[in-house]
């Protein structure tokens, strides 16, 4: 960190502690001004309240929305990325790779300026146009799911409220263009995955 001029840096291996020591700092008014932080974590013995780096995120910006955050992981899943920027500002995202240390001192430095940053290979994915467009009631289609609705009871919501796609065979269609763009096996596989992405 010499090269950034940063002259104190601390480092837990807990969420938990993270946002304690965030915590501290703000009520000793010695805020930090950034944190860095993965997604995921393996868990061991110690229980915790904070089980990964996007609920730490979430935790974080609720009770210290100004202070700086750069995601530093291997997870380069794009839906999961528009996530945490869109929904959680996110100042910036950088993959773990052999250009990862690089770019996470180019982060540091555009972040430090009040930009944000986006390591290259994932800002290509990001703006490439998707296969498949995520809307509103592709959104409404999957909570359905997820709480145990059938296809024909969706279908009939759908027509009740005005929504597209109404009859069960667009819904069925729907539903496997969904399964393909997420890779998903089965509906509730893609339940699962749209769960884990923060999509529903």
């Amino acid at each position: 960190m010499d090269a950034l001029q940063i002259s104190s840096v601390q480092q837990v291996q807990y969420c938990d502690d993270a946002f304690l020591q965030i915590k501290k700092s703000n009520q000793d008014r010695q805020p930090f001004d950034l944190l860095i932080t993965d997604l995921s974590f393996k868990p061991d013995h110690r229980k915790q309240d904070l089980l990964s780096g996007e609920d730490l995120i979430k935790k974080v910006r609720k009770e210290f929305p100004a202070l700086k955050i750069i995601v530093y992981s291997i997870e380069d899943r794009p839906e999961r990325i528009r996530n945490l920027m869109g929904n959680f500002n996110v100042n910036g995202y950088v993959t773990k790779g052999r250009k990862g240390l690089r770019e996470l001192e180019d982060a540091i430095a555009s972040v430090h300026q009040d930009g944000t940053y986006l390591s290259p290979e994932l800002w290509y994915s990001l703006n490439a146009k998707p296969s498949v467009e995520i809307i509103d009631s592709d959104i409404e289609l999957l909570r359905m799911l997820s709480q145990g609705h059938s296809q024909d009871q969706i279908s009939v919501y759908f027509k009740d409220n005005n929504l597209k796609p109404r009859s069960l065979s667009a819904l069925e269609k729907r539903l496997n263009l969904l399964r393909d763009h997420f890779g998903a096996n089965n509906a509730i596989h893609l339940v699962s995955i749209v769960k884990d992405l923060g999509l529903i």
